[in-house]
């Protein structure tokens, strides 16, 4: 089917920047959120980003209009969904919330329209299960932030059908994003690996064999990664990466068990730059703080 609107749910840490590469990619996007605020925050980051990338030359005041005019923010799940051609889900990685999600999308969405779910972990099957038409549900696992990272991991459920993947193989290639594509399983590919990375970075740190600083310093420049893992889990969030260890765990064992340290860090409230103190403290633009540790 061909896509010529898209609705986001959710303008958190990754909606706000999907809802931005839609709009750019020339898609009409709705963008949904529970209350007023919260949706205004996230439509302040949007014109934030856009503004950077104005002052950076990649983008004209022309072009920067253009993005704004295409994004309408809605209150209102129904109304957000109802007509959407495709419906991506992009609230907090909590199980329970996003069966809650995806039953209202089914109730309000066009019996049509494809669901794609943000998720980095959870199974798009289980997802599927929550709608009366599995097939049109697939995975859209975008990278944080959406507008600078160029991929998107596609993770078809055990009954997501052909169509429905070739056009969520089709909006991402319009979206500029290059795309690797994984069978279900807990975790994909893309978390399993980021987090057995950083889950042993943290044990490194934890067991007083090196500074947080080195642990990062050594994956940018002996293993050519553009950032260290701890820096990865701050800008993503620790609360995340310890839901998702602890998914990994019930799925796969010991090997994805989340060390002290991540949840006392947690249980703390430093949860990463979002927060302004994880394993490292960033200033209030969420710049980090120069040798400074959470």
């Amino acid at each position: 089917m061909e896509v010529r609107s898209i609705c986001v749910i959710g303008a958190g840490v990754m909606g706000h920047g999907i809802a931005q590469v839609a709009a750019a990619a020339g898609y009409a996007v709705t963008v949904n959120e529970v209350d007023e605020g919260t949706l205004a925050r996230g439509m302040g980051q949007i014109e934030r980003s856009l503004k950077r990338l104005v002052a950076r030359g990649q983008l004209t005041e022309g072009q920067a209009e253009e993005i704004r005019g295409r994004i309408r923010p809605e209150t209102s799940l129904a109304a957000a969904a109802a007509e959407a051609d495709l419906i991506i889900e992009a609230v907090t990685e909590n199980l329970a919330v996003k069966e809650s999600v995806f039953r209202a999308v089914d109730q309000h969405a066009r019996p049509d329209a494809i669901i794609a779910s943000n998720t980095s972990q959870y199974s798009i099957t289980r997802l599927a299960s929550f709608v009366r038409s599995p097939g049109r549900v697939c995975g859209m696992h975008f990278f944080n932030p959406p507008v600078l990272m160029r991929l998107i991991e596609i993770i078809r459920g055990l009954q997501t059908s052909d169509e429905t993947y070739a056009t969520v193989v089709a909006v991402s290639r319009r979206m500029g994003k290059e795309i690797v594509t994984c069978r279900d399983s807990q975790g994909f590919i893309t978390s399993r690996l980021i987090s057995a990375l950083a889950l042993e970075a943290m044990r490194i740190v934890e067991e007083g064999l090196a500074s947080p600083e080195d642990v990062d310093r050594a994956c940018r420049l002996g293993l050519g990664h553009a950032m260290g893992p701890l820096e990865t889990v701050d800008l993503t969030g620790l609360d995340t990466a310890l839901a998702v260890s602890d998914e990994l765990v019930k799925a796969f064992g010991d090997r994805f068990r989340a060390p002290q340290t991540l949840r006392n860090l947690v249980r703390a409230g430093r949860i990463g730059q979002k927060a302004g103190r994880g394993i490292y403290a960033y200033d209030r633009d969420g710049k980090r703080i120069s040798g400074q540790e959470g």
